[in-house]
């Protein structure tokens, strides 16, 4: 499996200069502090927040899996004893000769139409700390999309998988998952268009 692949779904469930028919990652940080990993990342997608939050969204038969194929596994589960949704995802990667299956267990919250927040339970997760947030702005004719997520693996990873190694990682793979989203929200935008015009 490629490494490029495996490291990705570590940092990013999505993210990705500002063109009128393309996606495009306008920025990546990474750094590393006692134990945590934090990403920023900053995109233009050509397509309305709506349509990026309906795709961001979808979790549910394997969703994710339309993203990228390193989804092997997405779905609802029952929600929190408080109603919030719960949210499942299963990557699977190698680096190098270092393979894992990583799941992910988070509560999903929409805290407004155009922020979308998890939090990863520990306990279900393999993840000791795990939380993001995706911020849609409406930008020209597009989106902009903030991403920022905090992790801490509850596993061991090499020495070498420091910030450098992880934003080069991001930089060669992410733009394809933050192409296929851009994808798939236009088609949802144009099948919603198309079914506002009947």
């Amino acid at each position: 499996m490629n490494v490029r692949r495996a490291i990705v779904p570590l940092l990013v469930g999505a993210c990705c200069a500002c063109t009128a028919w393309a996606a495009n990652l306008r920025s990546v940080e990474v750094s590393k502090e006692s134990g945590r990993y934090h990403l920023v990342a900053d995109t233009h997608l050509a397509a309305p927040p709506e349509a990026i939050r309906e795709v961001l969204l979808s979790f549910d038969n394997d969703g994710y899996q339309r993203i990228s194929e390193i989804y092997k596994e997405s779905g609802y589960l029952p929600p929190d004893s408080d109603g919030t949704p719960i949210v499942y995802t299963r990557v699977e990667g190698c680096l190098l000769f270092f393979c894992r299956s990583l799941r992910r267990v988070e509560r999903l919250e929409v805290a407004t139409p155009n922020l979308i927040r998890t939090a990863a339970l520990p306990d279900r997760s393999d993840f000791k700390y795990a939380v993001s947030e995706w911020h849609l702005d409406p930008e020209g004719d597009g989106t902009r999309l903030t991403y920022w997520m905090d992790l801490e693996p509850s596993f061991w990873l090499p020495p070498f998988v420091g910030p450098w190694f992880l934003k080069r990682t991001l930089l060669h793979g992410a733009p394809q998952a933050v192409d296929k989203i851009e994808e798939l929200a236009q088609e949802a935008e144009g099948l919603t268009a198309r079914a506002d015009t009947r």
